[in-house]
């Protein structure tokens, strides 16, 4: 009855909501005078056909007013606007002669005139003007405009004949229009024949060897964008053959009509110009385009402007002239394998873009200033280039503030300390080290009242891969290789299982193509030691409740917890009462030696077969007694793992694109292999021990699809899924805590807390639920609302089973296709807030569809605000 009235009241919410929505609405024509139409929607026809290309409908120089899902909000935020507010302050305060004079004897006369410029009453118009949008008014000289840009655009497309004309459409609603374009496309040109005027000789024989693929083909349609493409192909050719002065704009074309040809014939003559070299500041003389050759290649090592170059001393190493003062710093080949220019090898702009790259990738040098100087006889080149070095030194400090579903709020604070150029070779050597203290969100979780985490790490970067065998033929150096040495250390004070974690990796990455990038940790070594592992029951609160109300079955006990049962007496040391709760309850245990842990003794108890407990119940101990060991345990993970990234994204403009990811991970191979010859320990289940901890075993895969639609205007679409697997085996038979999946949070589903849901069915608010499968789907609509504030509509799919392991409450683990009606929804919407270089996000997330419930209550039962989840994130989820 509570669920049902909660809905009603939010149900009512939304209606008055909507209502004024409704009223407001009129307030849209409230500045459209009676000769003017307010401009309500555009439609484009070609020859009756009705036209949906966002490139074309862009050509329309007057646009509808935004709307918000139909609302067209920052119009009617303008509307609100007063459009003289001085006179009309004046109008409101002489409109009553009492409001005037008790005005002036408040303040005073000059400060009640002030008043009609201050904020409130000329500020606040201003301000509404500023994020409101005026109303489109139909204007029928930008109207003629766009009519014009659909002639050009269909001319471009080989219509040279199209007519377009307009018609202004009033609808019943009164001062609002809509504007039909119509195209009469008429009949297309074709590319006749295709001739050339190539003055260079060298150009021209670049030409013959590279027509195959020209955009500009015979008896194909005219399209100006295949011309276009077509200079461009071109330009890139022939920069990466040797000419490296080549202008697009040499580049041009003819239509050469033949009158010997009839009137009708919608067929033409093309003739491609190439001219000669001009340079931009003398166009009288023209030179040849030539392919050049290096003659000389000089690097000039830690450069200062304005050096004196016959100071320094230089050196030759591998057709390479390198130019330093006093001492050389670094080793010649660190500088070299650099650049991609060799000596007697034609120039080739991706050579250059690519030395660009792998210099700045040195993280030694500032970015590099390449100069060319051309002899025009023989067409050689001396090319100079120039190195800035950045500080031996540099210092960073960073400083956060976060929240959490464990913390109210969390401050980070970290210092890095970074050495260029360490041994010679362009390495970096940085030392970091970190701190972060937070306020506890739940004191039942702990009994300190602040969590806690100190760490440091020493990282040693190499530009290139360091490996005892030669890799530049399979990595070359265009790839920007880099390899990256590490070891760190951790130390938590969380939420009572405090923890020490030891890690060191050996990692390896590189980039095939600006849109991959291919990540190899050949060595992923971590130990993870829980310090606080008795204080399990005590943060698990629903783990210890469930627990607790099993020992509740023994009803002969709990009446009489002084005497205990006839039959089991000695469980009466496991359960404790208090003042605060008479009714006995699993003692936990207080860190005294002489105090039983009754939980731990109770487990014992049950699977030692000590009492008579039925199948059920020992199979629910057993489960609970799997997940305390799976969670406390100290793990040695030795791991290798694969990543391969691709993303098609140009740039931060870019919203339609898309992204994968497919990690590959092996965990206790190497040590499986090593045990087969060297004799490990074991431990009373038959795990192999190193260092007295049984190492994991496992293989896990993570892949990550992200696709974007961009609607125009500022509006995307855009969608995650997710699939991650982790499956032990050998020497484990469950994942580590560490590597496990978790659902919920700001950035998965957003209607649950971080680890909160799942596994499958199962429901265990207060605990940190993992498991070793997971899927995940995320769709959300971005549009603008105001200025800088966007929002956002989301829904969120998903969920995380157990499978392949020890788990085997059916609750929780993934039993084939049946399992996927588990599969939970969160619905909801987000404000984002945009500061350019990074974006606040709240997002409400709503429990629409949730498995834990009972098959008849799960849609919308929790649907209400009392069940929802206020997320805060920095930056878009995915």
């Amino acid at each position: 009855m509570k669920i049902i009235n909660v809905l009603g009241k939010f149900r009512a919410k939304i209606g008055v909501f909507l209502l004024l929505l409704i009223l407001s609405s009129c307030n849209t024509i409230k500045k459209v005078s009676d000769e003017e139409f307010l401009l309500t929607k555009n439609t484009i026809y070609t020859d009756s056909i009705k036209v949906s290309k966002d490139e074309v409908k862009n050509l329309i120089s007057q646009k509808p007013n935004t709307s918000i899902l139909g609302y067209p909000l920052r119009l009617n935020l303008y509307n609100l606007a007063k459009e003289n507010p001085d006179s009309s302050y004046q109008n409101w305060l002489q409109k009553n002669e009492k409001r005037e004079k008790r005005l002036n004897s408040f303040l005073s006369k000059k400060q009640v005139n002030r008043l009609g410029q201050s904020f409130v009453v000329k500020g606040y118009s201003n301000f509404l003007k500023r994020v409101g949008e005026p109303p489109t008014i139909i204007d029928t000289s930008k109207t003629r405009k766009s009519v014009e840009r659909l002639q050009a655009y269909y001319g471009s497309k080989g219509y040279f004949n199209n007519t377009a004309a307009y018609a202004i459409l009033p609808k019943k609603r009164k001062k609002r229009a809509e504007i039909d374009y119509n195209i009469t496309l008429g009949k297309p040109y074709f590319v006749d024949t295709l001739s050339t005027n190539i003055l260079a000789s060298d150009l021209d024989s670049l030409y013959l060897l590279n027509t195959e693929n020209s955009f500009v083909k015979q008896k194909e349609q005219f399209d100006l964008t295949n011309f276009n493409k077509e200079r461009q192909r071109l330009t890139s050719i022939f920069r990466n053959s040797g000419v490296y002065n080549f202008q697009e704009s040499s580049i041009s074309y003819d239509i050469l009509r033949d009158t010997t040809k009839l009137k009708d014939d919608q067929k033409m003559d093309v003739q491609m110009n190439i001219k000669n070299f001009v340079a931009t500041n003398d166009n009288t003389t023209s030179q040849e385009y030539k392919v050049h050759r290096f003659e000389k290649i000089n690097i000039y090592a830690d450069y200062i402007f304005n050096q004196d170059k016959d100071s320094l001393q230089s050196i030759d190493h591998e057709g390479y002239t390198i130019f330093f003062k006093n001492k050389l710093r670094y080793k010649p080949e660190a500088l070299t394998d650099a650049i991609f220019f060799e000596k007697d090898s034609i120039y080739r702009d991706l050579d250059r873009i690519r030395t660009q790259r792998q210099i700045t990738n040195l993280n030694t040098f500032k970015y590099p200033n390449i100069d060319f100087n051309q002899d025009t006889i023989q067409s050689r080149l001396i090319t100079n280039i120039y190195l800035a070095a950045r500080s031996k030194y540099s210092l960073g400090l960073d400083f956060d503030v976060s929240r959490s579903d464990i913390q109210v709020v969390g401050t980070a604070l970290s210092g890095s300390v970074f050495a260029r150029n360490v041994f010679g070779g362009a390495e970096t050597l940085s030392f970091s080290v970190r701190g972060s203290i937070g306020i506890l969100s739940d004191q039942s979780l702990s009994e300190e009242t602040f969590t806690s985490e100190i760490g440091g790490d020493i990282n040693l970067t190499f530009p290139r891969i360091w490996f005892p065998i030669n890799t530049e033929r399979v990595i070359p150096y265009y790839m920007v290789p880099s390899t990256r040495l590490s070891i760190g250390t951790n130390f938590q004070q969380n939420i009572g299982l405090d923890r020490q974690v030891l890690n060191t990796t050996l990692a390896y990455s590189w980039a095939p193509t600006d849109f991959v990038k291919n990540t190899l940790e050949l060595i992923d070594i971590e130990f993870v030691r829980n310090t606080n592992a008795e204080n399990f029951f005590r943060v698990y609160n629903n783990t210890y409740t469930n627990l607790d109300g099993i020992a509740d079955a023994f009803d002969g006990f709990i009446e009489n917890p002084a005497d205990g049962p006839e039959n089991f007496p000695e469980l009466a040391s496991f359960f404790t009462s208090s003042n605060d709760n008479p009714n006995p309850v699993l003692r936990l245990p207080d860190g005294n030696p002489n105090t039983p842990d009754g939980t731990q003794g109770f487990i014992q108890a049950i699977l030692n077969g000590t009492t008579d407990a039925n199948d059920e119940i020992v199979r629910q101990v057993r489960s609970i007694d799997e997940r305390r060991n799976r969670i406390t345990e100290n793990n040695l993970i030795f791991s290798s793992n694969f990543t391969f990234q691709k993303n098609n994204r140009a740039d931060t403009n870019d919203n339609s694109f898309y992204q994968y990811r497919l990690k590959l991970e092996s965990a206790g191979n190497l040590l499986a292999a090593f045990a087969s010859f060297i004799p490990f320990n074991t431990n009373d289940e038959g795990q192999e021990l190193v260092y007295g901890i049984p190492y994991s075993q496992y293989v896990k895969t993570d892949l990550e699809y992200i696709k974007h639609w961009d609607l125009g205007r500022e509006n995307v679409i855009a969608f995650r899924s997710l699939f991650g697997l982790a499956v032990p085996y050998g020497n484990s038979n469950s994942i580590p805590f560490v590597r496990s999946y978790f659902g919920g949070g700001a950035n998965d589903n957003r209607a649950w807390q971080v680890y909160s849901l799942g596994p499958g069915r199962t429901e265990n608010v207060n605990d940190f639920n993992e498991a070793n499968f997971k899927l995940g789907f995320n769709l959300e609509y971005r549009f603008p609302i105001v200025g800088d504030i966007k929002g956002a509509l989301f829904a969120d799919a998903g969920n995380i089973w157990n499978v392949f392991d020890n788990v085997d409450d059916p609750e929780a683990t993934f039993n084939g296709f049946d399992s996927l009606t588990d599969i939970a929804l969160g619905t909801g919407f987000g404000l984002r807030y945009d500061l350019s270089y990074f974006i606040f996000r709240f997002d409400l997330g709503f429990k629409t569809h949730n498995p834990a419930n009972i098959d008849s209550k799960r849609w919308f039962t929790d649907f209400n605000l009392n069940e929802s989840v206020f997320n805060i994130g920095i930056n878009y989820p995915f």
